[in-house]
């Protein structure tokens, strides 16, 4: 019996190490859970806040934009939106040269945005992208780079409520809506005065375009009515 039970146990051993080999970590478990998990409509991404501090504990960047990834596989596109809640940011303060760096749990990609300083110009001088969905088999990756994007002065934000689209790569596209960031110089951590978007620039003043060529072809047609009301008269008379 003593050597039958310890047989027994040898069984139950081997059996429990075999089954702690094939089955996953708790932690990688949990990592491809986390992953980003690609939906075949479109929503609208929840806008996120983001700040980033220098080792003084001033922000240096901050940054608030709902992020949504288009992946394009044989002509079909499927979507991912950032979640803010499983984001993790992370970056470096530099004097001229400050990046954000957008990690998601579960090793599932991450968006880095640079920002450099040429004298009392600020602006977005590259953006890496890169997504792993569902189990990371498949790695998508883009960049813009050598760019002087949304130029504005030290001190001001640059804000758009339209939709921003980069083309980074021939499957891989990234939508920011709405945008506002300020790199470089806060004060008491905030946006400083906005830069308005060509964008909006265009839907505010396209309205008042359209009124305004409204009431002149009005006034046009009004004033043609009313030298033709004249002539008329006018040919009467010297018939009599």
């Amino acid at each position: 019996m003593h050597r039958e039970t310890i047989l027994f146990l040898l069984v139950v051993m081997g059996n429990s190490l075999m089954t702690a080999a094939l089955d996953p970590k708790p932690t990688e478990q949990a990592n491809l859970s986390q992953r980003p998990v690609l939906q075949p409509k479109e929503t609208v991404p929840v806008t996120g806040n983001y700040v980033l501090k220098d080792p003084a504990g001033m922000p240096c960047i901050k940054v608030s934009m709902g992020v949504e990834y288009i992946v394009i596989e044989k002509k079909k596109s499927s979507y991912f939106n950032l979640d803010p809640t499983t984001t993790k940011t992370t970056g470096l303060c530099d004097e001229k040269e400050a990046v954000l760096s957008l990690a998601f749990l579960g090793e599932g990609g991450n968006l880095d945005l640079t920002f450099e300083k040429e004298g009392n110009l600020t602006y977005v001088s590259k953006i890496t992208v890169n997504l792993a969905p569902g189990k990371g088999i498949k790695i998508y990756r883009g960049v813009i780079e050598h760019e002087k994007l949304f130029p504005t002065a030290a001190g001001r934000s640059f804000k758009c409520y339209s939709q921003t689209e980069f083309h980074l790569s021939e499957n891989l596209r990234v939508k920011i809506v709405p945008l506002q960031f300020q790199a470089f110089k806060l004060t008491n951590g905030k946006f400083g005065e906005e830069v308005e978007c060509r964008a909006d620039f265009i839907k505010k003043i396209i309205p008042i375009i359209l009124g305004a060529t409204v009431v002149g072809l009005f006034l046009i047609a009004v004033l043609s009515f009313l030298i033709i009301r004249d002539r008329r008269r006018h040919a009467g008379y010297d018939r009599i």
